[in-house]
């Protein structure tokens, strides 16, 4: 009998990737091909679609190619996806309304800033678990429907259908305007601002507040669950899974329990902390989103902190700065010293995310003397990510009233072994990096993997987790609260830098 694989699509923010995956949860090939960003103003990011669409279509028959499988021994696929982008398009012909609206875009901050003023606002956060911000995917919806003419008209008619990508590609995969099946899952309805975060259905008061006709809106569904089988670029294949590429690492990571909690530190750094059956609403600057939801089963809630830069500060030091010529060398200055001398950069390039959540911080340097070498600054750089991560890991043992066992961490700078070992230094617990890298897409496979019966179990999922690098917490806790009390009052000076009254002209 030929071998069965499970094949998984992960549609990021600058690529699409197909990844085939076998039985031992080993990457057997991948396929990648980039797409473009387009910026037509400051602050706007958009993506075109289709050219999304057309990297699917290439991709998933070049990984099957390159690793000598045909379609017909692919059992199940799974779909990841960058968060929080609104694409519009025409139910009878397919064609987006225009580019899609990415999720780091901020175009709609006049919006959000007058929504906010509005009788109801208050409430957005016990309903769905977010704020209201631009940074999740109602207000890309509500300007499209107010500025595209006669958009709002077609919508209410009926005639227009929304998604984020996971939503765009099953439709198209499912048939496209010939039966294209309309769904999204429970992660990625969770970060719209629409979904009621305790029934998992489209919110009748939120819709009202954002004055977002119901029909534009795709089924809610569990993420593992079946929604439809493809019939184009690859008959046959049955859809099993979509998760949110957050939500992906931490069933990648196998978080399956209360308390574990994972990070993935790429650009930015996303933590996720599994909070089992229970929605803990945060009263720390942390997000109330879903984990994942198990067909038949009840949904697994998590809690979630954003960090804006941690990898996108390397690149600094390296583009602007000029200090390294590559992103590896850092590791390598910030050993040439043995501690910070007393330096502090606090990377608020565009405000501080959780658990601050302030748009007037800007970025800092403190503590400079003479006596700071750019040895000194390369590890300073490191460790903003590492109290970072602490700030965030606090406000959820506050949430949960528990601390985490450990921190399994993906992405590429889990590469960097100075700053690893300093993120177990600053948590005060084991710090794990799996053998299998891909954690994103490997979620996305598990879970569609699991749907059909692939994976019996979640036990059967946690014996494919395999340790690569584990680092232990080695820092004389009186340093080590010493240097967050540091930390903490450069965070301080950060803010309010960027309000009105002290903008420069």
């Amino acid at each position: 009998m030929a071998q069965r694989y499970v094949m998984a699509i992960d549609q990021g923010t600058t690529s699409t990737r197909c990844i085939l995956f076998d039985h031992a949860g080993r990457m057997v090939s991948v396929a990648q091909r980039e797409h473009h960003q387009y910026f037509p103003q400051p602050g706007w990011v958009e993506q075109d679609a289709l050219e999304i669409w057309r990297n699917v279509d290439r991709t998933m028959p070049k990984a099957l190619r390159e690793a000598g499988v045909t379609g017909d021994q692919v059992v199940a696929l799974g779909i990841a996806n960058q968060r929080e982008t609104a694409v519009v398009w025409d139910r009878h012909t397919g064609t987006p309304v225009g580019r899609a609206i990415v999720w780091q875009d901020i175009r709609t901050e006049q919006l959000v800033q007058q929504l906010s003023q509005l009788p109801g606002a208050e409430k957005i956060r016990d309903r769905c678990g977010l704020p209201l911000a631009t940074y999740f995917t109602a207000p890309r919806l509500r300007w499209l429907l107010d500025t595209v003419p006669g958009l709002r008209e077609r919508a209410e008619r009926g005639d227009l259908l929304f998604g984020t990508m996971e939503t765009w590609l099953i439709w198209n995969l499912t048939g496209g305007p010939d039966g294209g099946v309309h769904v999204t899952d429970a992660t990625n309805a969770s970060r719209t601002l629409l979904m009621n975060l305790a029934t998992l259905t489209w919110d009748d008061e939120l819709l009202a507040f954002f004055d977002i006709p119901r029909q534009l809106l795709p089924q809610i569904r569990p993420s593992t669950e079946t929604y439809g089988t493809t019939r184009r670029v690859v008959p046959g294949i049955r859809i099993a899974a979509a998760l949110g590429d957050q939500h992906a690492a931490l069933f990648g990571q196998t978080c399956f329990d209360r308390g574990e909690t994972k990070c993935t530190y790429g650009t930015g750094s996303f933590l996720l902390m599994n909070t089992g059956s229970t929605l803990v609403r945060s009263t720390h600057g942390l997000l109330a989103t879903i984990g994942y939801q198990m067909s038949g089963e009840p949904v697994t809630y998590a809690l979630e902190g954003s960090i804006a830069v941690t990898g996108s500060l390397v690149q600094w030091f390296r583009d602007n700065l000029g200090l390294i010529s590559s992103a590896p060398e850092i590791e390598t200055l910030a050993r040439s010293v043995t501690d910070n001398g007393g330096c502090y950069v606090v990377p608020a390039f565009s405000g501080l995310f959780a658990p601050h959540w302030r748009s007037d911080a800007r970025g800092i340097i403190v503590g400079l003397t003479s006596y700071i070498t750019k040895g000194h600054l390369a590890r300073a750089v490191l460790e903003a990510t590492g109290w970072q991560t602490r700030e965030v890991v606090d406000a959820m043992t506050a949430d949960l009233g528990a601390q985490t066992p450990m921190l399994k961490v993906d992405g590429g700078m889990t590469a960097d072994h100075l700053l690893m070992q300093f993120l177990a230094d600053v948590l005060d617990v084991p710090v794990m990096r799996p053998m299998m890298a891909e954690t994103v897409s490997l979620g996305a496979a598990y879970a569609a993997g699991l749907s059909v019966g692939y994976w019996p179990d979640l036990a059967g999922l946690r014996r494919n987790w395999h340790l690569a690098a584990r680092w232990l917490p080695q820092m004389d806790p009186a340093h080590r609260d010493q240097e967050y009390a540091n930390w903490k009052r450069a965070v301080e000076l950060t803010i309010g830098w960027a309000a009105p009254h002290s903008r420069r002209s």
